[in-house]
């Protein structure tokens, strides 16, 4: 019987179960894993991150007053400088249909959609749409152990949001395999390295034995359910589609076994390996963008999304110099000078973090470039204005060149209301996923994409 179904806590720590799960995360398809029989030099792969910001910006310090080449950075942006021309900044980008609902969750489930969420106040949710990053990962995802991984630093956030009538599950997530199934996100360093760690160091574990470990994982479950409230039955269940999502990985690899030609482009030091779960917010964002760097240094995985917090978070940033008090209620700034110094150091912040991830991806070298320049990373938020909760205008950075196929270097300013689906539909041709169309999008961001 599992640990979890042993303790009988109504509590059951997600990050437990998950470690009971990582004992036997993707084994099989390991197994398969061979070396590459080439002589000559591989196409380098594309990666893309997805770096989310809750509760928006201080807009006039965001949005550079020149378009084009030759603009200058705002304030805001100011940590980005050394990475002026592998940037793209685009300006008028909105997602129409996160304009009606609520102040945050609409525009935060619904971000990498491009779709209206369902309102409800329990566990029904609906999306209605599969979000860009999981796109690619069905197309590319075979290529790699890992299709994708979704990180965080805050739990999923259960119950209801009284104020607008909304499940606070929506604030939890931006990746969505299918409309009524968000993606399980991982918020503890250490797991996410274990899981790098088994891609990277194939085991001799049978197939057949990790499967049913994983059944006898469900059994628990399913029993443990029983016991549950509404709001932990719904943790519990996230957690079984991640168990659902390894079984349908094990199958894949017995199917290709013998046929896969993927191995691990770097090798993954163990003495990076977190020690524990951080208790400090920024020495948790850094571990986990860390995380993503290793993902695509090692080609565990080519697909990433993280979320700097959930809907609504109010992160405590007095730790930021000049700060005194919690992100959600200094957005609220209602004009006030002082909240709004506060409220542009919160952001700043976020783009320092930003320019971390970058500096790392750009000092690993592919060749004769790098994994920056054959990446798209994304900074952005789901409303430009805290205090308007507007979804007009969205503050998006994208920096990298995928491959050579972006041109970057550049101020994009569109006309106003242009559908944040372009973006996402660029970046899935760029990523060498390209779709007809995605959601309300009405073609690729001119300037951007080369043929």
């Amino acid at each position: 019987m599992s640990r979890a179904l042993m303790s009988r806590n109504p509590k059951i720590s997600r990050r437990t179960v998950l470690r009971g799960a990582g004992v036997t995360l993707a084994l099989p398809w390991l197994e398969a894993m061979l070396p590459a029989a080439t002589s000559h030099a591989p196409k380098l792969p594309v990666r893309m991150a997805i770096l989310y910001m809750p509760n928006g910006v201080r807009e006039d310090m965001w949005t550079p007053a020149e378009t084009g080449r030759d603009f200058t950075l705002p304030p805001t942006l100011e940590p980005l400088q050394d990475f002026r021309g592998d940037l793209n900044v685009l300006t008028n980008l909105w997602n129409v249909a996160a304009k009606g609902g609520d102040g945050h969750y609409v525009k935060t489930g619904g971000y990498l959609t491009s779709t209206t969420i369902s309102k409800t106040l329990g566990v029904d949710v609906n999306c209605q749409g599969v979000s860009m990053d999981q796109m690619a990962a069905r197309a590319a995802g075979p290529v790699t152990p890992l299709p994708s991984i979704e990180l965080g630093t805050a739990p999923v956030t259960t119950g209801v949001d009284t104020n607008v009538g909304y499940t606070r599950v929506y604030g939890s997530h931006i990746a969505w395999s299918g409309p009524t199934q968000p993606v399980a996100k991982e918020i503890d360093p250490r797991n996410v390295y274990e899981r790098l760690f088994r891609a990277c160091n194939p085991s001799k574990v049978t197939g057949r034995e990790d499967v049913l470990l994983l059944d006898q994982v469900r059994d628990d479950a399913a029993r443990l359910r029983q016991e549950l409230g509404t709001a932990d039955r719904h943790r519990l269940d996230e957690y079984m589609s991640v168990v659902r999502d390894l079984e349908t990985r094990l199958e894949r690899a017995g199917n290709n076994t013998g046929k896969t030609h993927w191995k691990p482009r770097a090798r993954l030091d163990s003495a990076v390996k977190p020690e524990a779960m951080p208790e400090k917010h920024a020495e948790h964002v850094r571990l986990m963008l860390d995380m993503i760097a290793l993902a695509f240094q090692t080609d565990s995985t080519r697909i990433a999304t993280f979320m700097f917090g959930n809907a609504v978070s109010n992160e405590d940033f007095t730790f930021v110099d000049g700060v005194k008090g919690a992100h959600h209620s200094i957005s609220h700034h209602q004009n006030d000078p002082e909240k709004m110094r506060q409220y542009q150091l919160i952001n700043r912040w976020h783009v320092e973090q930003y320019a971390y991830l970058l500096r790392k991806l750009r000092e690993m070298k592919e060749g004769d470039s790098n994994v920056l320049a054959n990446s798209m990373i994304v900074l952005g938020a789901g409303m430009r204005d805290g205090n308007k909760h507007d979804p007009h205008n969205l503050p998006v950075v994208v920096t990298g060149g995928a491959g050579g196929r972006l041109v970057t270097g550049q101020h994009l300013m569109h006309t106003p209301d242009t559908p944040l689906a372009n973006l996402w539909m660029t970046m899935l041709d760029a990523f060498g996923t390209p779709v007809p169309r995605f959601a309300d999008s009405t073609g690729v961001v001119p300037g951007m994409l080369r043929a």
